[in-house]
């Protein structure tokens, strides 16, 4: 019993639990989904609508400030698995692809979005900044294995059929969620009471300066939805109209604030409290916060760039998909695990500082495989055949690259977790984690162009 007991009170157990039950629910969306509704004969092109439900865990931060206002991340965590499980016993239910069925897949990305910002904020404050490094090597590994977990929910479709196996996932979300209630409990944090939103957001107009934050926050966000649904596209001029609103509000901000002053009203010290823009104007007020901005943007900036690209270089240097999938999903998922695991155990051992540059340069470096092999391994357009050789160059080439991607990650995420205050600690992460996906976004629309433009041995 006691082994037991002091096993449920290590974190790294926690951590593991958790983070497998994210990986899970994305593992259905991208994995079980679309096979779902394909075999149901749905168009590929509504399926590929699809994805863009998938938005919601680019713009949690959005509501991530409701986890940090009410806490009680466990309840947050077992409500919303109880959820997602309770869509998907509605969706064994009924057949086809309708709106109901869109509004229900829409409702599982956004609870599972929600789980994502309630365990993440949980884990900061679970965890000392000397059990960060291994904690997210473990979280790593176990995202990755609730991803894969879901494939055995595509096994049992085969079996059960489609109703029986999203039962059978449900009641796994169900016990999950019980899981995430009987972790530890919560720290005892002294969260300052803030303000109302419609006083916040009064607040906020009155300081030019807060407000343009604001405003180029929710064009950041705008563009993001745009991004990916393009509807813009749709209406002539919508961009224009959205800065000349903006630039309209700025300026009306700047001149209500030159009378505030003449007045002598200054409240500024309450731009911190709010509930919805708190978190992100208290974290810009700090010292050197936007070279760290800017660190978040360009680490992994290489392995996003050339992310993207990998994949066509292989298809246009005569791979097969079977070969291509063999080593994405057995040999790159192994090596990415095992790395996540060895990488977090480094940083532990070094410290964070010295495990971003070190691991951060190895990851930098791995990309120089890639660039050997796209210079040996002639296109198969040429019409040569495909040597053994070179099969056995892009094997190594592409086992290196998910080895050190793993490392880099696992000193990454510790470095995220290391800077976020504890007291806003759900909506600092979904921030942070916001802007690195902001940057692989980019990089992999940039990728494109500059492989085409360039080829890939010097776009590599």
């Amino acid at each position: 019993m006691t082994e037991k007991t002091s096993v449920l009170k290590q974190p790294l157990f926690w951590v593991g639990i958790l983070y497998f039950s994210q990986g899970f629910p994305l593992g259905l969306f991208y994995d079980v989904f679309p096979v779902h509704f394909r075999q149901q004969g749905v168009d590929l092109r509504e399926i590929g609508f699809l994805s863009l439900l998938g938005l919601a865990w680019t713009i949690k931060f959005l509501w991530a400030p409701a986890i940090d206002h009410y806490r009680r991340h466990r309840r947050w965590m077992f409500g919303v698995n109880l959820a997602m499980g309770a869509v998907l016993i509605y969706l064994s239910m009924h057949n086809g692809f309708g709106p109901p069925v869109w509004i229900a897949i829409a409702l599982f990305t956004l609870l599972s979005a929600t789980n994502d910002i309630a365990i993440d904020g949980y884990t900061v404050e679970l965890l000392g900044k000397n059990e960060l490094g291994l904690a997210n090597g473990v979280r790593i590994a176990m995202y990755r294995v609730g991803m894969l977990a879901a494939g055995v929910i595509l096994i049992l479709s085969d079996v059960l059929g489609w109703g029986g196996a999203y039962l059978v996932a449900a009641g796994l979300l169900a016990l999950l969620g019980a899981a995430c209630l009987a972790a530890p409990r919560e720290m005892a944090l002294h969260v300052r009471k803030p303000l109302t939103l419609w006083r916040e957001f009064r607040n906020i107009f009155f300081h030019p300066r807060a407000f343009g934050v604001v405003l180029l926050f929710c064009l950041g966000t705008l563009w993001l939805v745009n991004n990916a649904t393009r509807w813009s596209l749709t209406l002539p001029g919508f961009w224009w109209a959205v800065f000349a609103v903006a630039g309209l509000l700025l300026a009306v901000s700047i001149v209500r604030d030159s009378r505030a002053t003449h007045a002598g009203r200054n409240d500024s010290g309450k731009l911190t409290e709010g509930p919805m823009f708190g978190a992100l104007l208290e974290m810009l007020q700090r010292p050197s916060i936007l070279p760290v901005i800017g660190f978040v943007l360009i680490y992994k900036l290489g392995d996003a760039s050339m992310g993207f690209m990998v994949k066509p270089f292989w298809v246009d240097s005569g791979f097969t998909p079977t070969q291509i999938g063999f080593v994405s999903v057995t040999v790159g998922l192994l090596f990415s695990i095992f790395a996540g695991i060895a990488g977090g155990w480094f940083t532990d051992r070094v410290g964070i500082f010295h495990a971003l540059w070190i691991l951060g340069i190895a990851q930098a470096g791995s990309n120089l495989g890639y660039v050997w092999v796209a210079n040996v391994i002639p296109p198969a357009a040429a019409g040569l055949p495909l040597l053994p050789s070179h099969q056995v160059l892009m094997y190594a080439a592409s086992a290196i690259e998910s080895f050190t991607g793993g490392l880099g990650s696992a000193a990454f995420l510790a470095f995220l977790m290391a800077i976020v205050n504890k007291e806003h600690s759900a909506t600092e992460y979904a921030l942070l984690s916001s802007i690195f996906a902001l940057s692989r976004h980019v990089a992999g629309y940039a990728s494109g162009f500059g492989a085409h433009y360039l080829g890939y041995a010097p776009y590599f």
